[in-house]
């Protein structure tokens, strides 16, 4: 038995959910999100929950995917309710962020500048050096996040670079420097 997948996604107000030849749609103020339903995972959708089953629960793979797409279903309510954020920042000496309709414009130490495109269904926000990144879908919101960081990622010896507020950078010592011959 999956202990994730047989609990109840509880649908709050506002929130409508509808099931259609194997998608499923979820609407809310944020937004609008859309799952393919894998064919073993059969879903029951009533007015106040949904319930996801699968046929086979010795299987593994199907108890697998019972989790999986309960778990799913879950991050896309609370995404079009509440909505997703990452938060990035961006340390370094001459190390710069812009943000311009649809795109995000970085100075990063490199010859020129680095321009990323924004899906249309995120928004990107910049303060100073912090880079924060919002949606309603979670997948999307951590992949853009993920591709920013890619960029420049933080380096062991300083610490610069594009790094997740709250990531702990691991710092390594630098070279060790004998002194040869220090006076008495």
């Amino acid at each position: 038995m999956s202990r994730v997948g047989k609990k109840p996604v509880v649908i709050p107000a506002g929130v409508k959910v509808e099931q259609k030849a194997g998608t499923l749609t979820v609407t809310g103020p944020k937004g609008i999100l859309t799952l393919a339903v894998h064919p073993k995972v059969s879903l029951t959708v009533s007015e106040k929950e949904v319930l996801v089953d699968v046929s086979g629960k010795n299987d593994k793979r199907e108890r697998a995917l019972w989790g999986l797409f309960r778990a799913l279903i879950q991050n896309m309510v609370d995404g079009v309710v509440k909505g997703y954020e990452k938060k990035l920042e961006v340390i370094g000496v001459g190390f710069k962020v812009a943000a311009q309709p649809g795109k995000l414009v970085m100075s990063l130490g490199f010859s020129h500048p680095v321009e990323v495109e924004v899906p249309k269904d995120l928004q990107v926000a910049v303060d100073k050096n912090t880079i924060t990144i919002s949606g309603a879908d979670k997948q999307k919101v951590g992949q853009f996040a993920a591709n920013v960081r890619e960029l420049k990622k933080p380096e062991p010896y300083k610490g610069k670079g594009i790094k997740y507020e709250g990531e702990v950078v691991r710092r390594k010592a630098g070279k060790v420097v004998k002194v040869v011959g220090g006076g008495k």
